[in-house]
């Protein structure tokens, strides 16, 4: 796409379509920064995990057998593999349906009435696969720090007493943390690129569903009965 036909994709959305657009971006980098930064007055449940995790490592140090906690660490290893062969799929069809002008136009002419053009509702689409390339990047690369994780993990010596122990523990957790707040940028991201399918009906229900998708999100790291139980433990 030209410079010049990027100019005029822009002038045919309105200023409610970038308000909304807008919104969606903020509130996407807004929370995923105030959930994963680390705070002592109200921590997210991804900041409370980081303690569990550490304490994790600790804990595998004095276990005679260590095939439970490699278990648990594949077991997180499939779930990104999942996400990301989902992601694969889902950002399959989305390209197929921009790359296909007249099944989006006659999909398209069922959601809205008026005359749009093929070409915004090809645009409205963008943000969808864009969130979900996002989040596969971040799934693939959350399974690769999961599986340094194990490495580091079976270089733990055998002997608590030996001087390297608790250090490669710590190594351990902290790709361990590395790896679960990965996954849950990409998770973060999938969340909003539902979100922006309601872009489709117009910005308005992109704003309402930005704003839903926000509180959920927010609701589920910050007033959830899970993190109730967490700080409980803690």
């Amino acid at each position: 796409m030209t410079p010049m036909m990027s100019i005029e994709v822009l002038m045919l959305l309105g200023p409610a379509d970038i308000v909304a657009l807008a919104l969606l971006g903020t509130t996407w980098i807004a929370l995923g920064w105030w959930i994963e930064r680390p705070s002592g007055t109200r921590p997210s449940v991804s900041d409370i995990m980081r303690a569990y995790r550490h304490d994790w490592m600790v804990q595998m140090i004095d276990r005679e057998s260590r095939i439970f906690d490699q278990a648990v660490v594949d077991a997180l290893r499939q779930g990104t593999s999942f996400f990301a062969s989902t992601c694969v799929i889902a950002i399959g069809g989305v390209l197929a349906l921009i790359g296909n002008a007249e099944s989006l136009q006659v999909a398209a002419a069922d959601l809205q009435r008026g005359n749009i053009p093929t070409v915004v509702w090809q645009v409205r689409m963008a943000p969808v696969a864009l969130f979900l390339t996002f989040a596969f990047l971040k799934f693939v690369w959350s399974n690769r720090l999961f599986g340094y994780c194990l490495i580091v993990m079976a270089a733990v010596p055998n002997d608590p007493g030996a001087a390297l122990c608790r250090t490669r523990a710590r190594q351990a957790a902290d790709l361990n943390i590395a790896a679960a707040r990965t996954l849950n940028g990409g998770l973060r991201a999938m969340y909003f690129g539902l979100a922006s399918l309601a872009w489709l009906l117009g910005p308005l229900f992109l704003v309402l569903a930005t704003l839903g998708t926000g509180w959920i999100v927010w609701s589920r790291e910050f007033a959830s009965r899970p993190r109730d139980i967490l700080m409980g433990g803690s």
